[in-house]
């Protein structure tokens, strides 16, 4: 008999437990389970992170990991660009001309934007997007609305749509100018479409009735390919001529999830996404696609992924409740080991039982002792055994802003050097014996575990501010009334860095200066809403389950908590960052 080490020049590998990184279809012996094991690749779609403005009727180009959203409707017509990271969405500069059931082609940094409607009609203008703004390039020869696009900026396609029925019309485009090219075989508006110039799919779509037809284009002529196995409309696509992927769409009856994969000559059903929608937007490649917005109108993203790994998406889960109604309270410390201090009633006036601090063991919190001075809106850093709280005030709204700060050493509060400026609503960061508090004016003071020294002041004076970092790096960010201004400080000063994608109050933070987690707030509606700092951008991250604001943040941008907040006062929720592993599978017989 051949042995595995005769085919392919090796032992099988021996291990007690399955290695953390193993190459597809390497195969290894599991001591402990007495199983043989190999990493396969399978299909799947995960949970991304929101666009920033839900949207349906959208474009997209560019890639999984660079790609690009645009225009819309909301349901008014849009002109938001959003460009996604691999992580989360981004602004970007905004289309000149509004419009929406457009069409797109190209990259995150050499976009196409093309046709659609727009008022007061439809449109056949193009834009180009060089990765940070729109300028305008030249006409289609024929307005319309509900087509496909694929190519590139400098060798784009345009076919299909609906001008005053569903139309056949192919244009090509140079970087400059459309001219004719030839016509589908069957006439079809709301169309998918992938692949380049010379290489064209187009599937499914409207004309006359609901399409499974796929056709491919050899750069001067249409001709059929194999059926979809599910006949749709308004569905999205991507890949290339021989490796495209259909996803998504609305059938006779409903909107359909369903995703098929295409390989030059049929297409075969893969993994369905996990939210059926219409009129997506979609990029990418075969095994790494990306789907965001649609209809109903939704800000949902999806990742597609062919490949030997398994990823969990980033996500809020449920943790255990406070003991005591918090709003307007401070935290500190990491998830595993958080304190929270501090709170006030729906009123605004400070809860008397909740001079009592919680502390929280990643499962659970429990009472802990009372701080010295009863009070809300304070200032919070260091960690569950050796932190800080400063200013705040204690019965508002007649009560003047405090310059109390106590120390805590896991067993009791202590009072320590009161603050210079006496303030509320202000925002801390760093340790103990290395603090630094901010906001409310725009005073800035750093703490050595006894006294405060006036540093440099914050940019922008802003009140409700969040903040994540130490003393020598701290990122302060939000404000009230709602900001989305942030500022780094480097020990010495502080600087003005990109904006939030949006603009709140009384929200939650956690991380560091270059890897920070924004959530929560008052916008002045409570928000959900969750941004990931990567030390330059801020970009879209899984929302929270409850919106609120008033709630305090701790831990990591990986592993953060957030803790209390308005209406219902109690909710903890735990953030576990995405996570990568390799898809091992035991080998059987059957």
């Amino acid at each position: 008999m051949t042995t595995y080490k005769e085919i392919f020049g090796k032992y099988v590998k021996n291990y007690s437990s399955d290695p953390s990184s193993d190459i597809e279809g390497q195969v290894w012996y599991n001591s402990t389970s007495g199983t043989f094991k190999s990493v396969v690749a399978s299909a799947a779609w995960s949970s991304g992170s929101p666009l920033i403005t839900a949207r349906g009727s959208l474009a997209g180009a560019g890639t999984q990991t660079a790609g690009l959203a645009f225009g819309g409707s909301t349901p008014s017509r849009s002109a938001a660009t959003e460009e996604y990271s691999g992580s989360g969405w981004s602004n970007g500069g905004n289309l000149g001309t509004a419009r929406y059931s457009l069409a797109g082609a190209g990259t995150q940094t050499a976009g196409l934007a093309f046709g659609g409607n727009a008022a007061p009609g439809n449109t056949n203008a193009t834009e180009e997007y060089d990765g940070s703004a729109w300028t305008a390039g030249g006409n289609m020869a024929t307005a319309r609305l509900v087509l496909a696009g694929a190519g590139i900026q400098t060798a784009g396609l345009a076919f299909g749509g609906y001008i005053t029925a569903a139309t056949n019309v192919t244009e090509e485009y140079d970087g400059s100018a459309w001219t004719a090219g030839g016509n589908l075989g069957t006439a079809r508006q709301e169309i998918g479409g992938a692949g380049i110039q010379t290489a064209g799919l187009g599937f499914g779509g409207y004309g006359p009735s609901i399409s499974n037809l796929t056709e491919e284009y050899d750069g001067s002529t249409w001709t059929a390919g194999g059926n979809l196995n599910t006949s749709r409309k308004k569905l999205a696509g991507s890949g290339i001529q021989t490796s495209g992927l259909a996803f998504g769409g609305e059938t006779a009856t409903a909107n359909t999830a369903v995703t098929e994969q295409y390989d030059g000559t049929s297409w075969t059903n893969t993994t369905s996404m996990a939210t059926a929608r219409n009129q997506l937007g979609g990029c990418g490649i075969q095994t790494a696609s990306l789907g965001f917005g649609g209809n109903p109108v939704t800000a949902i993203t999806e990742e597609y992924n062919f490949a030997s790994t398994i990823i969990t998406a980033a996500a809020w889960a449920s943790g255990g409740n406070l003991n005591n109604n918090r709003n307007f309270n401070a935290g500190c410390g990491t998830q595993t080991a958080g304190l929270a201090f501090g709170a006030t009633s729906t009123n605004g006036t400070t809860i008397p039982g909740v001079k009592l601090s919680e502390n929280y063991n990643g499962t659970s919190w429990t009472n802990g002792p009372s701080m010295v001075t009863l009070r809300t809106r304070l200032a919070g850093a260091g960690t569950q055994t050796a932190a800080f709280g400063a200013g705040g005030y204690s019965n508002p709204p007649n009560s003047p802003n405090q310059t109390t700060t106590e120390n805590y050493n896991g067993t009791s509060w202590t009072s320590s050097g009161a603050l210079n400026t006496g303030r509320q609503s202000l925002a801390g960061s760093g340790t103990q014996t290395a603090g630094l508090v901010f906001g409310s004016s725009v005073a800035t003071e750093a703490y050595n575990g006894s006294t405060w020294t006036t540093v440099n002041s914050l940019n922008t004076g802003r009140g409700s501010i969040s903040g994540a970092g130490t003393q020598t790096a701290t990122l302060a960010f939000g404000g009230f009334p709602a900001s989305a201004a942030t500022e780094s400080w480097n020990g010495t000063s502080w600087t003005s860095v990109n904006s939030l994608n949006t603009a709140r109050g009384i929200l939650g933070g956690a991380g560091t200066q270059t890897a920070a987690l924004a959530f929560g707030g008052l916008i002045p509606g409570s928000s959900s809403a969750t941004e990931s700092w990567d030390g330059t951008n801020w970009i879209t991250a899984p929302s929270l389950g409850t919106a609120r604001y008033g709630l305090s943040g701790l831990g990591t941008q990986s592993s953060a908590l957030a803790a209390g907040g308005s209406s219902p006062y109690v909710v903890t929720e735990e953030f576990t960052g995405e996570t990568i592993s390799d898809n091992v599978k035991t080998i059987t017989t059957s």
